[in-house]
């Protein structure tokens, strides 16, 4: 059992560059950041809902009636601006976790006047984490400007393993959720087909965008058996992500194709999933950090 919890802990805590958990930092804060900023509209159209609409989800539980007007524009601000600092790694320690808990709010706030967005969860779990981090900060950001670049430290890796399980944790509930509602018959019938199918034909009477992919693909009943397997092995299998980088890098670019795929056949888009970011945390993403710089180097050197 110790030996187990050694090669655990090792694992958590192996030593990673600081370059990699400051990248993460830019381009998950990065896309938190514009998601916020092109929502902004969503968020301060709450103010002009009637009251009864109001249904506190999260953290807004805490509120009995809904916020004045004014608080509803200064927490967005606020939230706008401590992005802002998080992104850039600017007094870190403070914008970090600010801007962690005002993104939870902001976007829970506006979930309590309607639809619940489920699609926004990872997202605010990985800024969370971020959040948390002050190493994240530690290069490639304003207050590191000054300092020499860090050695390969284990407090580097440990949120980039947790983010990492988070990811890995929001596949196998949605597994599990497919289990406990449709159980085997999830593969072994036409759940999926009829999914797919009512899916688009609402959108078709509403006249929303639909995917004529799908639309086409319902007419071919023995293809779906194959894809519900294959989106069920990809959930409930999502842990053996955590083996290793290759298994890391292979079941993330597996998770970013069920993505693409259901974009394809029924419209829907997942955003954070889609472009890549959700994935961000199994890649050597400072490598892209690398080339940028070097590149920049190079031109200024003209």
């Amino acid at each position: 059992m110790s030996a187990l919890l050694q090669r655990l802990g090792a694992w958590y805590w192996l030593p990673t560059p600081a370059r990699r958990l400051a990248m993460l930092r830019i381009l998950i804060g990065g896309y938190a950041w514009c998601y916020l900023v092109g929502r902004i509209a969503a968020m301060i159209s709450v103010t002009n809902f009637p009251d009864r609409q109001f249904d506190p989800t999260g953290p807004v539980g805490l509120l009995s009636t809904p916020l004045p007007a004014a608080g509803v524009w200064a927490v967005t601000a606020a939230a706008v601006v401590a992005g802002g600092a998080f992104v850039a790694g600017y007094r870190y320690r403070v914008a970090g976790p600010a801007f962690a808990v005002l993104l939870l709010w902001v976007l829970a706030y506006r979930n309590s006047w309607g639809m619940v967005f489920h699609t926004e969860n990872l997202i605010v779990l990985h800024v969370g984490v971020l959040g948390l981090a002050p190493s994240a900060a530690d290069t490639w950001s304003l207050d590191a400007r000054t300092r020499t670049a860090p050695q390969d430290h284990g407090r580097y890796g440990w949120p980039i393993r947790l983010m990492c399980i988070l990811t890995v944790t929001t596949y196998v509930l949605a597994g599990v959720t497919k289990l406990s509602i449709s159980g085997l018959d999830w593969i072994t019938s036409d759940t999926l087909r009829g999914l797919v199918a009512h899916d688009n034909l609402r959108k078709i009477e509403l006249g929303d965008i639909h995917s004529p992919i799908g639309a086409a693909l319902v007419s071919q009943g023995w293809l779906f058996p194959p894809l519900a397997a294959g989106s069920m092995a990809l959930e409930l299998g999502a842990p053996l992500a955590l083996l290793g980088r290759r298994a890391g890098k292979a079941w993330a670019l597996g998770a970013w194709s069920f993505h693409t795929g259901v974009l394809g056949v029924m419209a829907i888009m997942f955003h954070y999933q889609v472009f890549a970011f959700a994935f961000a945390t199994f890649f050597d993403v400072e490598r892209l950090g690398d080339r940028i710089l070097a590149r920049w180097r190079a031109r200024t050197r003209r």
